[in-house]
């Protein structure tokens, strides 16, 4: 449950050696933040992660296996997560950016990038979403994506797993409404982190704390949607209504 302050004390993170996800671990804070329980696949990087909370005097990280794609298994995992105490957030911050020309000369890699970004997405939201109503309190954050809110030449494939992945957390988002739980979708625009250095950012970039933060007060006010930056809610607004003959011109 939250405390006293309404702040919460246990989070799950799918994905949980995102740069995202991690500052948004370190924008909750501690000790407010007494559980942190952190999915990802086993590396030197999900070790260092969890070392690199507990040096930050986060108490109780612990690390679970975790593969997006192997979809037979996050039942179990969920399970075994919830039947551990409450969990009052589930973030769900993995996915794969890839390469749009790769996907578009070897089709296999976009349907194994569609596997992670949309079917995996799909497999845990919809088991967490059930877990969080039976719970009756806690809130599913989303990252999604500007991408899919409209295709565009460069990366459509990426933008076509977070357009799913994006109507099915809004879905999730009406369909527990009045259980005293909630979903959070979080859209960002280019976020600089390692998934992203090797490309030129974008204009409105932003970095992985500027997002936490735009997930830290979402959760305070309860929202139900939140771009970052906030700007990027009117730029998407004016993108998506222009003429398909223009948008296609556009260098982005």
């Amino acid at each position: 449950m939250t405390d006293a302050l309404d702040r919460p004390t246990s989070i799950l993170v799918l994905g949980g050696t995102s740069d995202i996800a991690l500052a948004t671990v370190r924008a909750l804070g501690s000790p407010a933040l007494r559980r942190v329980v952190l999915a990802a696949r086993p590396s030197p990087g999900r070790d260092e992660a969890v070392e690199s909370l507990g040096r930050d005097g986060f108490p109780g990280v612990v690390a679970v296996d975790f593969d997006a794609a192997a979809t037979a298994s996050h039942e179990g995992l969920l399970a075994t997560a919830f039947a551990e105490g409450d969990l009052d957030v589930v973030l769900v911050a993995f996915g794969v950016l890839g390469d749009q020309q790769d996907f578009e000369d070897d089709p296999d890699l976009a349907v194994a990038a569609a596997q992670v970004n949309y079917v995996g997405a799909l497999s845990v939201c919809l088991r967490a979403a059930r877990h969080l109503r039976d719970q009756g309190h806690g809130t599913l954050v989303v990252l999604s994506s500007v991408a899919g809110e409209r295709a565009r030449r460069s990366n459509f494939v990426y933008g076509s797993t977070k357009a799913g992945l994006d109507s099915l957390a809004s879905g999730l988002a009406d369909a527990l409404h009045g259980t005293g739980a909630h979903v959070l979708v979080v859209r960002p625009g280019f976020v600089r982190t390692g998934m992203t250095s090797h490309l030129e950012p974008a204009p409105l970039s932003v970095t992985a704390d500027q997002v936490a933060d735009a997930v830290v007060s979402g959760l305070r006010r309860g929202s139900t949607v939140v771009y970052v930056p906030a700007a990027m809610r009117v730029v998407m607004s004016g993108l998506r209504h222009l003429p398909r003959s223009v948008f296609r011109r556009l260098p982005i």
